[in-house]
């Protein structure tokens, strides 16, 4: 009897250590990048309950490193896990893409809910695009066959992000088209995410365009405030409320006129990153915390209601805020290390324009990526200091853990009583 005691003790012991974290019962639409380019960040195993804070149950990795995905383990979280730039060489042949998913993504399953891999970030468009393009779509081939080699191929899928640079236009949205030098690269991928039913990602990023254009473009269009006018577009005549939605359908455009069986075979457009600054430099038009807030807190709400595009209404808009937290070390401007959500020490960067609703999450719309939610109604430390609203869900299952907590606790108890 002793013997057995000793036994059911560590595991006891583990269900008093673990944070409250109540099984994941259905999918949000919103992600949020978490990007680690800074040297005073919080520990990765915080990085759960501010998550919970936000009622937000997807989560963009920009890497695969272990300690990272681990800390996501058991959550419920769906992660995007990015494969780095420097990797997509290695990863163009099967054999290196086989070592990478051995590596990197298998002993992280089903633990840690990988849902969708993204294969370099701006390939395209980014300074190093000589040189990376050519590995691109060999890449996502070769990571898909590898999972699935693996068995894995239905669990987590392969795409990448672009920058909105790869269009050559984007308004009105029915003229936007891709860039016709790109057009070589940009149309086997289109057919690889016809052929894998896997989305299109986009980094968008209304602000840049009213930075750019301050005196042309409407801050309160770029804001996405629900009270524009909005505007037309002659072409299609659809009539947008917010920019956010019009380059998305800019996106949806491009791949139809470029790619006429991805348009066919629906391929999904969804916001790999879209973010506002709060703080910038002298020149850096907007950055202020009151437009993050606006920005940022619209994304939410828009998120919230489930809705699609103009062009795409049936298809509710998926979408990974950037970023989760200030990024001391980013180069560039001073808007790049401000995009955060969150100070380094876990305190909110400013208070949110919309809380989300009680209950923020909504059930899954099928599909790649489609994962459950992380609720908890914890915050980092003690309080969120009352910006976000803890969902129903949350709330419900906290009861049940209380208990079960509570069980183990008079089970420890009463076995070093025995022993």
């Amino acid at each position: 009897m002793a013997a057995l005691l000793l036994h059911l003790l560590p595991a006891l012991m583990i269900l008093l250590v673990l944070p409250s974290t109540p099984e994941a019962t259905s999918s949000a639409l919103l992600g949020i990048s978490y990007g680690r380019v800074g040297n005073n960040l919080p520990p990765a195993t915080s990085v759960p309950h501010i998550l919970a804070s936000l009622g937000v149950g997807r989560v963009r990795l920009y890497d695969a490193d272990p300690a990272t995905i681990r800390a996501f383990a058991n959550t419920g979280v769906e992660l995007v896990v990015g494969v780095p730039d420097e990797c997509l060489a290695a990863v163009s042949t099967p054999a290196g893409a086989s070592s990478w998913v051995r590596s990197n993504i298998a002993p992280a399953l089903p633990a840690s809910k990988i849902a969708l891999l993204t294969v370099g970030n701006e390939v395209l468009t980014g300074a190093n695009s000589s040189s990376l393009s050519r590995y691109l779509l060999p890449a996502m081939q070769c990571l898909h066959d590898a999972l699935a080699q693996a068995g894995l191929d239905k669990q987590v899928a392969v795409t990448t992000a672009h920058n909105l640079g790869v269009l050559a236009t984007s308004y009105p949205p029915s003229s936007a088209y891709f860039r016709k030098d790109l057009l070589p690269s940009l149309c086997p991928i289109l057919d690889f995410h016809a052929r894998a039913g896997t989305p299109f990602l986009v980094n968008a990023y209304p602000y840049f365009a009213y930075a750019e254009e301050p005196t042309r473009v409407d801050l309160e269009y770029a804001l996405l405030e629900p009270g524009h006018a909005g505007v037309a577009d002659p072409g299609s005549g659809l009539h947008y409320t917010n920019m956010l939605a019009a380059q998305v359908d800019a996106v949806y455009h491009a791949i139809a006129a470029a790619n006429s069986a991805a348009a066919r075979a629906g391929v999904e457009v969804r916001v790999s990153e879209t973010g506002w600054p709060s703080a910038g430099d002298a020149n850096e038009t907007g950055a202020t915390p009151q437009n993050a807030a606006r920005y940022n807190g619209n994304v939410m709400r828009l998120v919230a209601q489930g809705k699609g595009t103009p062009l795409r209404p049936a298809t509710p808009m998926r979408v990974y805020m950037f970023a989760l937290f200030n990024e001391n070390m980013k180069p560039g401007p001073t808007s790049e290390r401000n995009y955060g959500l969150f100070k380094p020490d876990g305190t909110p960067a400013y208070e949110l324009s919309y809380r989300l609703p009680q209950d923020s999450t909504t059930s899954s719309s099928g599909g790649i990526g489609g994962g459950g939610v992380y609720n908890s109604g914890h915050g980092y430390g003690s309080d969120n200091g009352g910006y976000y609203s803890i969902s129903a869900a949350g709330k419900a299952t906290m009861g049940w853990w209380r208990w079960t907590k509570a069980a183990a606790a008079a089970c420890v108890a009463v076995l070093v009583m025995a022993l």
